[in-house]
């Protein structure tokens, strides 16, 4: 739940950057998993040494699956699925003001305060923003039940790879890294090909490690760093997970 705010008026949160880009933006996908696995290369020797208890690599529903299955296969490593939803600003939805992630029976839900400050000021209604968590926890739903189903092995005591195909907010990553504390796993790892400088280092003091190939100086959405950024269907992430969940 939120707090109540006054009549609607939509207006003053959305801006862009006139920033340049300072790197080359990645083909696609495929492109940043693969770029990711290279800088990443050392874990392939955790994979060998921990035996029958190697690293994790979960892919974040449904952008970061991509991602994760060319990193574990790549590395050697095990691959599974974290659904995760943003919950995201009516009228602006790649605006996050919290996410709801869940894995092997438990759920998190987290709120960027901040961000719901400013929705306050703008005159956003506790009844639209609670309509919008409804909805994505309906999603939610969905998605574990078609994703998760024996793709979510334990965690406890785990090194894990949390994995999307960038962070803007970085509301969704939060959600997952909470989650894992939740879980009682190990070494909590955050990959990402690009992210906001900002959210990285914001990151990174809540992780146990943080892997950001692109730490930009602002990032408003993660398509800005994609010269392909197709949305991810169900039937990509299926084959994904079906390809390299073991």
């Amino acid at each position: 739940m939120v707090a109540a705010a006054g009549a609607a008026d939509h207006t003053g949160l959305m801006g862009h950057s006139t920033e340049p880009r300072p790197w080359l933006p990645f083909g696609d996908r495929h492109d940043a998993g693969t770029r990711l696995a290279l800088k990443l290369h050392h874990l392939r020797a955790q994979s060998q040494a921990n035996g029958a208890n190697p690293p994790l690599v979960l892919g974040l529903t449904r952008g970061g699956v991509p991602i994760a299955a060319e990193l574990a296969a790549s590395l050697g490593l095990p691959l599974g699925v974290l659904v995760a939803r943003k919950l995201g600003v009516p009228g602006s939805p790649e605006v996050a003001f919290g996410a709801v992630a869940t894995y092997g029976g438990f759920t998190h839900l987290t709120h960027l305060p901040f961000v719901l400050d400013h929705l306050r000021r703008d005159g956003y209604t506790i009844a639209e923003l609670d309509a919008v968590e409804a909805a994505e926890r309906r999603e939610l739903a969905r998605q574990q039940v078609l994703f998760g189903h024996e793709r979510q092995p334990s965690v406890a005591g785990r090194t894990i790879l949390l994995v999307d195909d960038g962070l803007a907010t970085g509301a969704t990553m939060r959600a997952a890294i909470s989650l894992m504390r939740e879980v009682s796993a190990g070494v909590v790892h955050v990959c990402v090909p690009a992210a906001p400088a900002g959210t990285c280092r914001e990151l990174a003091a809540l992780a146990d490690e943080m892997t950001c190939l692109q730490p930009w100086p602002a990032m408003h959405a993660v398509s800005e760093a994609y010269l392909r950024f197709d949305q991810v269907s169900d039937e990509q992430v299926l084959a994904c997970i079906g390809a390299g969940g073991r």
